[in-house]
């Protein structure tokens, strides 16, 4: 038994309980979407699997990767194939953009930063939401981490403006999480007592969240800008 397998068989409630980071993007893109206009443009830098297409089934979506981050996956819904340090669009042509924990397989996270503001609109909206606390991920392509004060940083950089950075959770649903990361560690006649052992605990930390008030310690930050 592994993390894997445990999420697999988990309830609706303890899914989202124990992944919350995973649910609080859900959530963060769902609301964004909800907020933009009919028909707008929407760029998804980024875009995996195109995963996000369907919440922005009102608008025009546009999903763009580099297609090169896992092997396993299916690129073929993207609408562009692109570096996201060389977009291939024209200034101005987007009304929102997305990138959903994306940057860290940038090489310069600043550049594509820079890139994504500049094929947005003045007034356009951007969705950023990047790891802080993650292990090594989709190797050799995994370079960076941020931290709020980085991630603001870049934003201003870019010259966008109205930043808001929000931690996704504390130390305690940080520690929950790498709890249940530990059980990828252990196989065979170990498993059933690593999850005995390690699955109790990481259900109850979230818990006691409330008590990083903080929040230095976080899986990652959810962020919006807006290009001036």
């Amino acid at each position: 038994m592994n993390f894997q397998s445990v999420e697999r068989y988990l309830p609706r409630f303890l899914h989202r309980h124990i992944l919350n980071f995973e649910a609080r993007i859900d959530d963060a893109v769902k609301q964004f979407a909800s907020e933009l206009a009919p028909g707008a443009r929407v760029l998804d830098a980024g875009a995996g699997e195109a995963k996000y297409a369907a919440c922005f089934a009102r608008q025009r979506y546009c999903g763009v990767d580099l297609a090169v981050g896992d092997a396993s996956w299916d690129y073929r819904h993207l609408d562009a194939v692109a570096d996201l340090m060389a977009l291939p669009f024209p200034p101005d042509c987007f009304e929102a953009a997305i990138n959903i924990v994306t940057l860290e397989h940038v090489h310069e996270p600043a550049g594509a930063v820079a890139e994504i503001a500049r094929v947005m609109k003045p007034g356009g909206r951007l969705l950023l939401i990047v790891p802080q606390e993650w292990e090594v991920h989709q190797a050799p392509h995994d370079y960076f981490r941020f931290t709020r004060y980085g991630v603001r940083r870049l934003l201003e950089t870019a010259g966008l403006v109205d930043i808001h950075v929000l931690a996704a959770g504390g130390y305690f649903r940080l520690l929950s999480r790498r709890l249940l990361s530990g059980l990828r560690f252990f196989h065979g006649i170990w498993n059933v007592p690593a999850a005995l052992l390690l699955a109790p605990p990481a259900l109850l930390l979230p818990a006691l969240d409330f008590l990083d008030r903080d929040r230095n310690f976080t899986l990652g930050y959810l962020c919006t800008a807006r290009k001036r």
